[in-house]
């Protein structure tokens, strides 16, 4: 039989707990898909296929989502029994194995979804460029909507995964956009969580001193708000801590969001923005006004700033060293520069040089930052809404330049490492397309802790300008076999 390719995970899961289907049939049609457009778009590296059928034949938690398919990110989320590498080439030909669980990886077993595949990614979401997935030791990820242009990064292989039909749910991190950009990029809906929504134990306190977090990637909002229902919730320790919602956030989609003060931020004065992506945020704004929101120009002037983000860049570097020398002291092994992709090299060389006052500046700088940032949404503010990107997805290639990826990079993302920066939750969804048919994602930003009013925007809109029968050339129907 057939099986809808524009179903949700929460629609899938609805056969499962009728009886429509069995779980194992689900993986069965997942992976059926991967192996039919996976070879075009390189979106899942580690293929899990054998795992899958074997957890899904056996009795599953009865959690929300039992029975559906799903792909992790291969980044900092350690499986017990999976491989690892990180989108590194050594880590590759060692086949390392994790032999322990994180706890985001323990809530969404215990959710009932069951893994096909670990995704592509950017090496030590660094690399080449931190913002596409074009590996030394996976290769590249193509966007389902066109195969001559990138996913984007560092999710791009759990949004594709999406996007292409191969699952309805991608895990993925978002330390500067990761989760947001690739959303964009393949048209499909992804959420940036509030800093301490998720945690990052057992391993980790914070990632990039608080401003990456896990996240994912789904075809719908209601999906999302799931999701973020199964992941929230603290570890014991955990150094940061947002209020818990006053309902699970399940309950906020289809719930009227009241008239809402939102502001437009379409373009900033540098870079230049494409004039689709611009398009975009103008033709959302117009909707929110017929949806009875009030909607002006407007936007916290912190976005102007780019001091902020020589603080930022600083950070990653310490970080990027961190994390090699983890890696290093785990494997038993010296890198050498031959081991890695010459940004990350050099990234982490840049990291170990830093010293302890200047990183300290750094991160009191992203702090001040915040607090200029959050003075606009005391102001009575409720929702600013931008591009996503500042231009549709590029062709492969294009920001993986070595002279010119620094400066492409710049100009491709201005608009969302702000709020990792905030720790604010942030959604893209797929609202507008470029001239050329490709997917272009509008942001949408609340104050810290709001994700429940986000998602109920959000939402209104799915509603009011649905995506869902939108799907790329790649993706056509799923056969249950």
């Amino acid at each position: 039989m057939e099986l809808d390719p524009t179903l949700d995970a929460v629609a899938l899961a609805e056969l499962v707990r009728t009886g429509e289907v069995k779980p194992l049939e689900l993986i069965d049609a997942a992976i059926a898909r991967a192996n039919e457009v996976n070879p075009v778009i390189n979106a899942i590296v580690l293929p899990l296929y054998g795992k899958a059928r074997e957890q899904a034949a056996r009795a599953l938690p009865e959690g929300p989502l039992r029975g559906v398919p799903m792909t992790i990110k291969d980044l900092r989320s350690p499986a017990a029994g999976e491989p690892r590498h990180d989108g590194n080439r050594i880590l590759k030909e060692l086949d390392f194995h994790e032999d322990h669980d994180c706890h985001v990886i323990e809530k969404l077993r215990g959710a009932g979804l069951v893994n096909i595949g670990r995704t592509n990614v950017p090496e030590f979401a660094c690399g080449r460029s931190p913002i596409t997935c074009e590996n030394d030791a996976h290769g590249s990820t193509r966007n389902p909507w066109n195969p001559e242009h990138t996913a984007m990064g560092s999710s791009g292989g759990a949004a594709a995964s999406v996007a292409a039909g191969i699952v309805p749910i991608a895990h993925g991190t978002d330390g500067g956009g990761s989760i947001r950009m690739p959303a964009s990029a393949c048209g499909v809906v992804g959420l940036k969580p509030t800093r301490g929504r998720i945690s990052a134990g057992p391993d980790h306190g914070e990632s990039w001193a608080g401003c990456s977090t896990h996240g994912m990637l789904t075809r719908s909002v209601r999906d999302a708000a799931l999701a973020l229902d199964i992941l929230s919730g603290p570890m014991p320790g955990d150094p940061y801590y947002v209020s818990p919602p006053p309902r699970p956030f399940a309950e906020e989609v289809g719930t009227a969001p009241g008239t809402l003060r939102i502001g437009l931020l379409p373009r900033v004065p540098a870079p230049e923005i494409h004039r689709d992506c611009s398009e975009g945020v103008e033709r959302a704004g117009r909707l929110l006004e017929t949806l009875g929101h009030e909607v002006e120009l407007s936007h916290p002037k912190a976005y102007e700033e780019l001091e902020w983000l020589q603080g930022y860049a600083t950070m990653i570097a310490v970080s990027t060293a961190a994390i090699v020398d983890e890696w290093s002291q785990r494997i038993g092994h010296t890198w050498s520069e031959a081991d890695m992709e010459p940004p990350t090299w050099e990234a982490a060389a840049q990291g170990r040089q830093t010293s302890g006052l200047e990183y300290a500046a750094a991160v009191d700088g992203l702090h001040a930052f915040s607090r200029r940032m959050a003075t606009w949404w005391e102001g009575g503010f409720d929702v600013l809404v931008t591009p996503t990107l500042a231009t549709p997805p590029p062709r492969l290639g294009y920001l993986i330049d070595p002279e010119m990826a620094r400066l492409r990079l710049i100009q491709t993302m201005p608009f969302t490492a702000q709020c990792n920066a905030t720790g604010q939750p942030a959604v893209s969804l797929p609202l507008h397309w470029s001239s050329e048919g490709l997917p272009i994602g509008i942001q949408l930003i609340a104050r810290y802790g709001g994700e429940g009013l986000l998602l109920r925007l959000a939402a209104q809109l799915e509603e009011a300008a649905p995506w869902r029968d939108r799907r790329p050339a790649v993706s056509r129907g799923l056969q249950l076999v």
